[in-house]
C-alpha cells in the first residue's frame, strides 16, 4: 500500500469517529438498528441506555417524544390522559432499561405483535386505571438511540416528581 493511500484512509477514518461523535481511540458505540431488530437481538435482561447521563439528552427525547406520538396517550408533558401518567411513582411493569424499551417497542397485551411483551414473561406489578394497551411503537420510532433519547426524557419527568429522585 502506498504512503498516500495509507493516509488518506486514517483520515477517512478519522472523519468517521468525529462525524459519529467519537474521539480516535475509542470504540464506536454499537450499530444503529430499529427497535424492533433491537429486541429480537438482545436477550431479555440485556438492555441498558447508553445514556446514564439521562439529563444530557432529555430535551431531544423529548422532541422524539412529541414527534412520535407518545402524546397523544401520555400527554405533552407525560402527566397522563387516556394512558398512564409517566409521572406515576410506580411503573406498572417496572422501570428498569430493559423493560422500557421492550414495552414501548413491543406493546403491551391485544397490540403486542403476536403478545410478543406478555410472551416474555413481563407481568404487571401494580394497577392503573387505563383505557387499553401500549400500542407497539417499535416501527415508528424510527432507531433505537431515538428510544433511549426517548427513554431518557421520560426518566428526568419520572425522577424530578418522585421524591427520591432516580
Amino acid at each position: 500500500m502506498h504512503r498516500r493511500t495509507a493516509t488518506g484512509i486514517l483520515i477517512l477514518l478519522f472523519l468517521l469517529f468525529v462525524s459519529a461523535g467519537t474521539a480516535p481511540g475509542e470504540c464506536m458505540s454499537a450499530e444503529l438498528m430499529t427497535p424492533m431488530e433491537r429486541v429480537a437481538t438482545a436477550p431479555r435482561g440485556e438492555l441498558k441506555s447508553p445514556y446514564p447521563d439521562f439529563a444530557s439528552v432529555a430535551k431531544e427525547g423529548h422532541r422524539k417524544y412529541m414527534a412520535a406520538g407518545c402524546n397523544g396517550c401520555h400527554g405533552g408533558g407525560g402527566g397522563g390522559g387516556m394512558a398512564a401518567p409517566l409521572t406515576n411513582p410506580v411503573w406498572v411493569y417496572g422501570d428498569d432499561d430493559d423493560t422500557l424499551f421492550r414495552l414501548i417497542a413491543l406493546g403491551t397485551g391485544k397490540l403486542s405483535p403476536g403478545d410478543a411483551f406478555g410472551k416474555l414473561g413481563y407481568q404487571r406489578k401494580g394497577s392503573e386505571g387505563v383505557v387499553g394497551p401500549m400500542p407497539h411503537f417499535g416501527e415508528i420510532i424510527k432507531t433505537d438511540d431515538d428510544l433511549w433519547k426517548i427513554i431518557a426524557w421520560i426518566r428526568s419527568v419520572y425522577c424530578e416528581r418522585r421524591a427520591e429522585g432516580c
